[in-house]
């Protein structure tokens, strides 16, 4: 893969930026809200009340934002064209052990979290997809393995959507903010199935 960092994307209505200090209280609070952090594996259990703490977390996120340009981290920021107001951030990580520990830097990871204000409303497809883009025609990327709780349909709806294709075996997720483990569908996309889905899909 090329190594070509967080190049802004821009989509109809969006605009996919680099992450910086200035949004991640926004994003903090975004990602504190229930609805949001469910389904969202972020950091094991054991730390998740040390993440409810934006003190301890503005230090962590300082020190992380030192690196959020370099030509090895993909993950944005998502704000809205038209107020240039943050509603969400999005990734294309390394695939760890969530995503079938699979050690391999041409096999990535997603995640994404939209603010529940804004779902509803397509963005969440929009981002996913423009970011799919950029990491397949971009970055070259030869595929990407995630997952989603069966019972959060908002999330692997998008990724049905897009050209996910659903594995017959099901995986047991652990997430942050639950005790329970939590069945989930297991998805792949395939820089060859993305491209003949998308044969128009232009270079950014």
């Amino acid at each position: 893969m090329k190594f070509i960092g967080s190049k802004t994307i821009e989509t109809d209505r969006l605009i996919l930026k680099a992450q910086t200090m200035d949004e991640q209280e926004r994003l903090w609070k975004i990602l504190m809200l229930p609805e949001v952090n469910k389904y969202f594996l972020t950091v094991p259990p054991k730390f998740r009340e040390k993440l409810k703490n934006w003190e301890e977390q503005k230090a962590f996120y300082e020190e992380d934002m030192k690196h959020a340009k370099d030509n090895t981290v993909f993950r944005w920021s998502i704000f809205l064209k038209e107020t240039g107001e943050c509603i969400g951030r999005i990734s294309c990580h390394e695939a760890h052990d969530e995503d079938n520990n699979i050690d391999n830097p041409n096999i990535r990871g997603v995640g994404w979290i939209i603010d529940p204000n804004f779902q509803g409303q397509g963005y969440g497809t929009e981002a996913a997809g423009a970011m799919i883009d950029f990491m397949f025609l971009e970055c070259e990327i030869e595929q990407i393995v995630t997952g989603a709780a069966i019972c959060n349909p908002s999330s692997w709806r998008i990724m049905e959507k897009l050209g996910f294709e659903r594995q017959e075996k099901n995986k047991m997720i652990q997430y942050t903010f639950l005790d329970e483990l939590t069945e989930g569908y297991s998805y792949i996309l395939t820089k060859e199935k993305y491209l003949s889905l998308n044969p128009y899909s232009k270079k950014r």
